[in-house]
């Protein structure tokens, strides 16, 4: 019989915490046996064990996956410095199925800002794009636009050639030239096309791609420095491309492979191949310096294509951003943290990340990616197109065991009682 004696909450997650980040790679049962050997005095349960792991975040992706199943693939970004935004927080690498994520350098209380963001690019809701396009918001940081004498119009706009983005300050129409340019319909009339299509479509994950592919193209012929670094945020997002997502089954619906390559070829004729001479042109004055091959093949192949979607599906914030220190955040339906735009006066797409309660050094952060009022089978069947295969968060479990307890069951025909939307949506791969 154990004559040991129970540790404490904080001591017993403390010692998991030095565990896990010595032992990466072990699963719970091999994990609660290095406690014991590392700690003989104590008397701690194999499933107190996993109580706290999965509190704390440390739990391996125990997803009920099968053998050669696909997941999304992500590295981490060389060079990161993330004192940019916060010093509360650092990446982390948990291995190749769950991939990045993000863990608290210090205790962070609940309430507490923990960083605060503007996007890498921006693909917003389609309410507010409108009012970028009918001049009501501002091109960049989409914040609704008043009559400030600080309004400024699209610098390359003229009465034979109109572009109808304006900008709510001469700092936002500089910043602008990150992107815009190529997506202006005066600079780049061959983009409007592209543009048009993902707007019809409501296709947040298109659009984001158009303005990412704006972003590193301009970069590649303006600033090699720029490029570079760009270049390695855009590798290292995480990404699992559409057909895999099909493969997988993720899509919930049958893949609609004539939407992707129509907006296959009206993306090449945006960024690289114009249908028109004059358009072409146009893009020859923006676009001088010739494209190298391979990057040439990462962005314009079909197949980087399709994966370029599924990358900008995996990484946007609700509201259609592309943030860097964002995109490192996991799920959870029992999140640590929530993202709010805090900023609606001034910077509309800047986001603000917020502890919802208590969090421990060492402890992993958590967003949600679905609406976390849904009922389980509901958040699970969504998440499930997320490629991340069967949610087994820790409040998914509890849910499950509760309702396992109570004989409840997961009722007929989940799966038929899909509404078109949603079906059709998956399809198309759209966010």
């Amino acid at each position: 019989m154990s004559t040991g004696t129970p540790p404490t909450e904080e001591q017993l997650k403390a010692a998991l915490l030095e565990l896990r980040s010595e032992n990466p790679a072990l699963g719970i049962a091999k994990m609660h046996a290095l406690l014991l050997s590392k700690h003989p005095e104590w008397t701690v349960s194999e499933k107190r064990t996993r109580k706290i792991l999965q509190t704390a975040g440390l739990v391996l992706n125990t997803n009920g996956s099968t053998p050669g199943q696909l997941y999304p693939t992500s590295k981490v970004i060389e060079g990161l410095d993330v004192t940019k935004w916060t010093q509360k927080v650092e990446v982390k690498y948990f291995g190749k199925t769950k991939g990045k994520g993000l863990v608290a350098k210090e205790r962070i209380a609940e309430g507490e800002t923990i960083w605060k963001e503007d996007p890498f690019v921006l693909a917003p809701e389609w309410n507010l794009y409108d009012l970028q396009m009918s001049s009501h918001a501002c091109g960049y940081c989409s914040t609704p636009l008043t009559t400030s004498p600080l309004i400024v119009q699209c610098s390359a706009s003229t009465t034979a050639a109109p572009c109808p983005v304006r900008f709510c300050s001469r700092l936002c129409l500089s910043r602008s030239g990150r992107t815009h340019p190529l997506l202006c319909a005066s600079r780049n009339p061959a983009a409007a096309p592209l543009l048009h299509f993902a707007r019809r479509n409501e296709w947040m994950a298109l659009h984001a791609l158009s303005q990412l592919t704006a972003r590193v193209l301009l970069a590649y012929n303006q600033d090699e420095k720029a490029f570079e670094e760009d270049w390695e945020v855009v590798r290292s997002l995480a990404q699992l491309g559409m057909e895999e997502r099909a493969k997988g089954g993720w899509l919930n619906a049958e893949p609609d492979r004539a939407m992707w390559k129509k907006a296959h070829k009206l993306y090449v004729q945006a960024f690289q191949e114009p249908s028109t001479e004059v358009e072409k042109k146009r893009l020859a004055k923006l676009l001088k310096k010739p494209l190298l091959q391979d990057i040439a093949d990462a962005l314009f192949d079909y197949e980087a294509f399709l994966r370029g979607l599924g990358r900008m599906s995996l990484n946007l914030e609700a509201h259609g951003g592309l943030y860097v220190l964002h995109s490192h955040l996991n799920h959870s339906c029992a999140p640590n943290v929530s993202v709010r735009h805090l900023d609606q006066r001034t910077a509309l797409s800047r986001i603000t990340v917020l502890a919802r309660r208590d969090i421990a050094p060492g402890e992993e952060l958590f967003i949600t990616y679905v609406n976390p009022e849904l009922p389980l089978e509901q958040r699970r069947r969504q998440l499930m197109e997320w490629g991340f295969g069967k949610c087994m968060c820790e409040r998914c479990v509890q849910e499950e065991r509760e309702r396992k307890a109570s004989g409840g069951g997961e009722g007929p025909g989940k799966e038929e009682t899909a509404d078109l939307e949603a079906e059709l949506k998956a399809g198309l791969g759209v966010m």
